[in-house]
């Protein structure tokens, strides 16, 4: 534990609104972080914002040169899809009042003053600050500080910053907090950990092992990561060896609809890790793409199905029947959604991974960080010497279609006053504002100024979302359900007066029930975690054989990486025609992958076509109850023989057609 954070818990300072100031997490920099400098550019940003001034600093094209006159795009309203309760049987579906399009413009120069509001293509276009497009940012940073994280605990709340999405958060997380380690040329003891969960999103493996990062699993129920027990949280750091690595300082995860999971953390359970975090001094990457996906109906399902097998409910606390707000988000929506681990953050140790991808569309490749001021800084500077700021022209439309339209600029003179002595944002719009009006880019003529969402249409528009995606997961569920078990009968004989069961048929059957499968319904994200179970099916441990190692070489039995793979590749022969994720994919290691990976399958209910949520499962469930059905050892053997791996099968049959992909290939 660092003696910054100990001394900060004895006597924490509070800022002007009486919370506490956040902790100096500077000892977790990375070496390279640590040297980074701010862009001295910013040294110029006071000179830029006199009005008036005539800006030979910037080395910066000329608007007037660029080819694009105006941005414009038919865009759904945000109430299109019909939302789904926020608590099951206290209301019914809301109806769906309008499906129609809209149409936004970014015009070439908007005739708004502030830079903050003002969205038109000479300004998006341009050079711009890393942390993001202006308008946008200061958009995103209103939605994150007074409706998403409202209750942040410490002073001053958080700050954000653009990014290319995800992906890019991580990269520059694991930028700003890894120092790159080198198995052979640096010292054991100092080689960084992760922590994760233990199964994880297969990108974030492959960004931080290249780094020589040590993935350290922490095991997980139905209810997330364990805080306590054996491989839990606790247990981890208070047992760690030294001499393997130094103790990981930071942790990734994702706890509103985990991939691959699906499962919600309570935040009965965030509160343990937090305080293990905390006393540990770890780092929180929390990475929520489908933190909007909580679904209700799942909790009451997952709920009826535990009282019905006489367990106990676990009774987490999605849907907010448990967990009440201290502060309210503005919207009952989200009100209603487990919260961040933001809203217990008293440290300032957590770092929140947002993005666009889910929402609105993942080639926008555009999201966010969420953390505290100092860290959004560092952020900062490692945005401005890679990245830079988003594309600008997906910057401009989401921004317009978020914030809505933009006041009409007006002509001639009056268009190059504007350009020219806009607060804080001239510089990146024109070197030449003493040229005559028509060298300067003139706004469209006769352009509808368009429609936008505003922040209530946003949030309609995720409500909506989740509704459509809740009734995806509904539907494939219930038809997982209905063929979870594979029943079959037997007529016993009439036993005789001596005890023996020769004779005639009895007038009683026995009724025997395998199970094939066991999963709970997902309360959040994109997909259906099923656990497959091998060991009933009739061939589970018959010996295999493999002719091309010897005419009649028994060289393995059918074991659980085998049977795993017969049934991935079963499944996409004719008639079934369906591809699955495999649970070694996922697997936070080898070790994993070998002990359990194999006893997996993913389903992403999200991206099928609407006809295909109900027949790809269909699909899926008859071709598991087919391949129970399967008595002879050859057809197994047959279809491993060529000892593919899944990547492999991908390729094999992404390109046929008919396939129905339920594993959610080429994305996430």
């Amino acid at each position: 534990m660092s003696e910054s954070s100990v001394a900060y818990r004895d006597g924490p300072p509070r800022g002007a609104d009486g919370k506490p100031l956040p902790l100096d997490f500077t000892h977790h920099l990375s070496e390279v972080t640590k040297r980074r400098q701010a862009s001295q550019m910013k040294k110029y940003y006071r000179f830029f914002q006199i009005p008036g001034i005539k800006n030979l600093a910037g080395g910066l094209p000329n608007t007037k040169f660029f080819p694009f006159e105006t941005l414009e795009a038919q865009t759904a309203k945000p109430e299109r899809w019909q939302p789904t309760p926020n608590h099951p049987g206290t209301d019914k579906d809301k109806k769906n009042p309008a499906a129609e399009s809209a149409h936004i413009t970014v015009p070439t120069i908007s005739g708004e003053a502030n830079p903050v509001t003002k969205v038109d293509v000479a300004t998006a276009l341009q050079y711009g600050q890393a942390n993001g497009y202006p308008p946008l940012l200061d958009w995103v940073r209103k939605f994150t500080r007074d409706h998403l994280h409202p209750d942040a605990p410490y002073s001053g709340g958080p700050d954000v910053i653009l990014t290319c999405g995800s992906t890019d958060g991580f990269a520059k997380t694991l930028e700003m907090f890894v120092n790159p380690w080198i198995d052979g040329l640096n010292d054991p003891r100092e080689r960084p950990g992760l922590l994760c969960e233990t199964f994880v999103y297969g990108n974030i493996l492959s960004q931080a092992e290249p780094k020589g990062v040590q993935i350290v699993p922490i095991k997980a129920d139905e209810n997330g990561m364990l805080a306590t027990g054996e491989g839990g949280l606790e247990d981890v750091l208070a047992n760690w060896d030294v001499s393997k690595g130094k103790r990981p300082h930071l942790m990734y995860t994702v706890t509103l609809g985990h991939n691959p999971t699906g499962f919600v953390i309570p935040v009965s359970r965030r509160k343990e890790i937090y305080a293990i975090c905390s006393r540990y001094d770890v780092i929180i990457v929390e990475d929520e793409p489908y933190w909007y996906l909580q679904f209700p109906s799942a909790t009451a399902a997952n709920t009826a199905k535990a009282k019905a097998s006489g367990l106990k409910p676990s009774q987490p606390e999605q849907g907010g029947e448990i967990f009440k707000r201290t502060v309210s988000t503005g919207y009952p929506f989200l009100d209603s959604l487990t919260p961040s681990y933001i809203s217990i953050d008293v440290d300032g140790r957590v770092i929140r991974l947002d993005t666009f991808s889910k929402t609105i569309a993942p080639g926008c490749r555009l999201g966010w960080i969420t953390a505290q001021p100092e860290l959004i800084d560092r952020f900062n500077r490692i945005a401005e010497t890679s990245t830079q700021q988003p594309s600008g022209f997906v910057q401009s439309l989401v921004a317009e279609l978020v914030m809505g339209p933009q006041p009409e600029a007006p002509s001639s003179s009056s268009t190059t006053a504007t350009t020219s002595s806009s607060s804080g944002w001239s510089f990146f719009r024109s070197s030449s504002s003493s040229s005559s009006s028509s060298s300067q880019p003139q706004p469209a003529k006769q352009t509808p100024s368009g429609e936008g969402w505003q922040m209530t249409g946003w949030v309609r528009w995720l409500e909506g979302l989740r509704g459509m995606y809740e009734r995806r997961m509904n539907r494939m569920c219930t038809i997982l359900d209905s063929g979870s078990s594979l029943i079959s009968s037997s007529t016993r004989l009439r036993a005789t007066t001596n005890g023996s069961s020769v004779g005639t048929p009895g007038d009683w059957e026995v009724i025997t029930t395998t199970p094939l499968y066991t999963y709970s319904w997902p309360e959040g994200g994109m997909f259906i975690w099923l656990r497959m179970h091998f060991d009933t099916h009739p061939l589970w441990q018959h010996p295999l054989f493999f002719p091309s190692n010897g005419e009649g070489e028994k060289t393995k039995v059918i074991d659980g990486p085998t049977i795993s793979l017969a049934l991935m590749l079963f499944l996409t022969l004719k008639p079934h025609l369906v591809l699955v994720s495999a649970g070694n994919m996922f697997s936070a290691t080898s070790q994993i992958r070998e002990d359990v990976g194999w006893q997996y399958f993913r389903l992403c209910f999200a991206a099928v076509s609407e006809e295909d949520v109900d027949s790809g499962a269909q699909r899926f469930v008859d071709g598991v109850r087919a391949f129970w059905k399967i008595t002879d050892a050859r057809v197994i053997e047959k279809l491993v023989e060529q000892k593919v791996d899944t990547e492999e099968v991908v390729a094999r049959v992404m390109g046929q057609e008919g396939v129905n992909n339920l594993g959610g290939w080429l994305g996430c």
